[in-house]
């Protein structure tokens, strides 16, 4: 079979999204770490806050804690990326280990591109199946109506949600 009709038999899915929960993550000042071999670097630490659960997802909302931190470099391209560390403390008592990966190019207009990779380090149990998953999200400031971010993350799957 050619690659045309091979692409014919397998026609492209496209993705759906199912918004898992929205946080609200308190931040701190913003700590220059110096200039690295990639760019300039800097720290935010995480406060805390809170996460609400996004629709048929009542089991993921509670707390973010606080000591986790934010590690930016600003490539001389002038695009940042972010990697952040935290935990969150579903109603529960289960503990989710956060790493958020995000890119943010403030060049885009009219809004800028803040867009993440999430995942998530869950014990096993309810929300264990979140070790499985694929979950996509994006960032927005508060600033400055609060020095927060907030946090939205989807499931990302082939099969159309119901």
């Amino acid at each position: 079979m050619n690659d045309a009709d091979l692409l014919t038999r397998f026609p492209p899915t496209n993705p759906t999204t199912r918004l898992l929960w929205t946080a609200i993550v308190d931040v701190g000042p913003r700590q220059d770490l110096g200039t690295g071999p990639t760019g300039q670097r800097f720290m935010v630490p995480i406060l805390g806050g809170q996460f609400y659960a996004g629709p048929s997802c009542d089991a993921l909302q509670g707390q973010v804690l606080s000591g986790g931190a934010d590690r930016q470099v600003l490539r001389p391209d002038g695009v940042k990326e972010l990697d952040a560390l935290y935990e969150m403390q579903a109603s529960n008592g289960d503990v989710l280990t956060i790493r958020n990966r995000v890119i943010v190019d403030e060049t885009r207009e009219p809004e800028r591109y803040a867009m993440s990779v999430i995942s998530v380090t869950a014990p096993a149990g309810d929300l264990g199946w979140l070790n499985r998953r694929l979950i996509l999200g994006s960032l927005q400031s508060a600033r400055p109506a609060r020095p927060a971010v907030i946090i939205r993350a989807w499931e990302a799957d082939l099969v159309p949600q119901a």
